[in-house]
């Protein structure tokens, strides 16, 4: 069997692998998303921006419900998911683990009245419909990328 290992400049062997590479894409897109629901334009209503609950105004791209608290999460996942991407044991657990964490956000986004105090993050319809597709991506992508060959 052939290695995909290579070595770099300075004699590193460079082991990424698919699961890796996936943890560091699903990392950064959530990185950016942290990062653009701050920013005007890509997030509506940012005056209606509140810290947490379900009163906020604000929606990143017209249609997700944000508030300060919901994209410093997104950032901090983004970044826990860079930290564990390296090694590939690390890389499985932040997408099988993380996709496990986002079916469960939208299992209490169905439960949960969106209109509740306990929507504290907050949560719209389309946030809901969002966590099942990313719950089941991320841990397809952990599934598949890291089995051991």
């Amino acid at each position: 069997m052939v290695s995909r290992s290579t070595t770099d400049t300075a004699g590193r062997a460079d082991r990424s692998t698919p699961g890796r590479t996936a943890a560091v894409v699903v990392s950064v897109v959530f990185l950016l998303v942290g990062v653009a629901g701050f920013i005007p334009g890509l997030t509506t209503g940012l005056d209606g921006m509140r810290f947490a609950g379900h009163t906020s105004d604000a929606e990143l791209l017209g249609v997700f419900q944000v508030s300060v608290l919901h994209n410093i999460v997104h950032l901090l996942f983004g970044a826990l998911g860079l930290v564990l991407a390296r090694s590939v044991a690390g890389a499985r657990n932040f997408l099988v683990g993380g996709g496990a964490v986002y079916l469960v956000l939208w299992l209490y986004g169905l439960v949960i009245s969106h209109d509740s105090p306990a929507n504290f993050v907050p949560l719209n319809a389309a946030d809901d419909w969002l966590h099942l597709g990313l719950g089941l991506g991320m841990i397809g992508l952990g599934l598949l990328t890291g089995r051991r060959r």
